[in-house]
């Protein structure tokens, strides 16, 4: 920061005593006027360069999220999508379950029962 201020000094020093040379005066085709409005435009082009670079780049980036937000919208459509079909696995899965379940329980008992009476029948 001290070094740019020590050099807008300088140059600010040297602008004023720029068409000064040992007692006299320099014949300069430029005032010091001039030379910092043509400073000032190649600084304003400069500008406009890299504003214009900030504005591709701003659009790029827009484009790549727009991009990203339909990616991830498909995404949670197609988990939408496989959360439904997995459910509908899982349902019948748990039917099928139950069904073999229940029956195997129904043949148990039938078992013990007709265990019982065996045993009853035998032991009388």
């Amino acid at each position: 920061m001290i070094k740019i201020l020590c050099d807008s000094y300088r140059s600010n020093r040297t602008s004023l005593f720029d068409g000064i040379e040992e007692g006299g005066i320099r014949a300069t085709s430029y005032s010091s006027h001039e030379i910092d409005e043509q400073e000032n435009d190649r600084a304003i082009d400069g500008l406009q360069d890299r504003v214009s670079i900030l504005k591709r780049l701003s659009g790029d980036i827009h484009e790549e999220v727009e991009t990203h937000n339909r990616m991830l919208d498909r995404m949670g459509n197609d988990m939408d999508a496989s959360r439904g079909f997995l459910s509908g696995t899982v349902d019948k899965f748990k039917m099928v379950f139950e069904t073999k379940s229940s029956r195997r329980m129904g043949t148990l008992v039938a078992s013990f029962v007709a265990l019982f009476l065996l045993v009853y029948y035998l032991t009388r």
